[in-house]
Parts: structure tokens; sequence; C-alpha cells
């Protein structure tokens, strides 16, 4: 592989990490977090110098990154909103939230904004059914969500 896309940060990270695991493999998942912290998605080239790097083919990579919803296979706005749409959430007010996200941003659910700044995704579940509906913004739970909160959040990052 030619030049490096990682950081130096990303690669000092993976080398504190490694003794923790038994196997350099078993850094892929970290891996794609810690290069996805670093540019907000996982290109093909970066999933390849993944791949590249703990020693396995780039295909397992992409096999791994595609199966996990976490993990953004393509670029997503600098807020990046994941509203769960799991029946806890949907009987909870989720559906409303999405409606109101994709008029408010003028965007369809799986949609990025023209600036760049928003993507509104539905995700599967959160794992907050008790305090559903939820959302995350970015790395960040919002929970017991309505539209009127919504607005506010979205009103202080613009």
């Amino acid at each position: 592989m030619g030049t490096k896309i990682l950081s130096k940060k990303f690669y000092n990270e993976m080398i504190q990490l490694e003794p923790r695991y038994p196997t350099k493999v078993a850094l892929l998942l970290p891996a794609l977090h810690a290069a996805q912290d670093e540019f907000g998605w996982l290109s093909p080239e970066v999933m390849e110098e993944i791949g590249s790097y703990i020693g396995i083919h780039p295909a397992q990579v992409r096999e791994v990154a595609s199966f996990y919803t976490m993990y953004n296979l393509r670029p997503v706005g600098k807020y990046h909103l994941k509203i769960c749409t799991n029946v806890a959430c949907c009987l909870r007010g989720a559906d409303e939230l999405v409606s109101h996200c994709e008029k408010k941003l003028g965007i369809q659910c799986g949609e990025t904004t023209k600036d760049k700044k928003f993507t509104i995704m539905e995700e599967e579940c959160l794992g907050a059914c008790g305090t559903a509906p939820a959302m995350m913004l970015n790395n960040d739970y919002y929970e017991n969500l309505d539209v009127v909160q919504l607005d506010e959040l979205l009103e202080n990052l613009e």
C-alpha cells in the first residue's frame, strides 16, 4: 500500500490498545471506531489501510463495517442525527420526530443537506427503550425526546 491515510494518532492508539486484545485482528472494531472518529466515515481506502495494518483482507473489513449500523460507509453531515424507529420509540413518537426533521431540514432519511451540515438516519435500535423516543446526535444520546426539544437542539447547533 502507498501513502498512509490514517494519522499518527490513530496508529498510536492502536499500539496502546493492542496489548489488551488476544490478537491483532481483534483490534478491528476499535480501529473502525478510531478511523471513523478521525474522518467521520469509512472510505474504501481507509478500510483497506485498516485491513493491511491488522493483517486481514479489505473485504473482511468491509463485511464487518457494513454489518454494523454505527459505521458510516459514506460521508455524513457535521451533525449526524440517528433517530431510533424501533417499536418502543415509534410507540412514543419517533415517526413524528423523523417527519419533523425531514421537513425542517428539507431532506429525507438517509440524505445529507447540501451544506453538509446535517444527515438524518433511522436507527433500528439505540437500546434506550425505557427512555423512548431516543436519538443520537453524533456520539451523544438524547432521550424522552419530543418535537419541541428537538427544535431547541437543532437551533443550538446552527
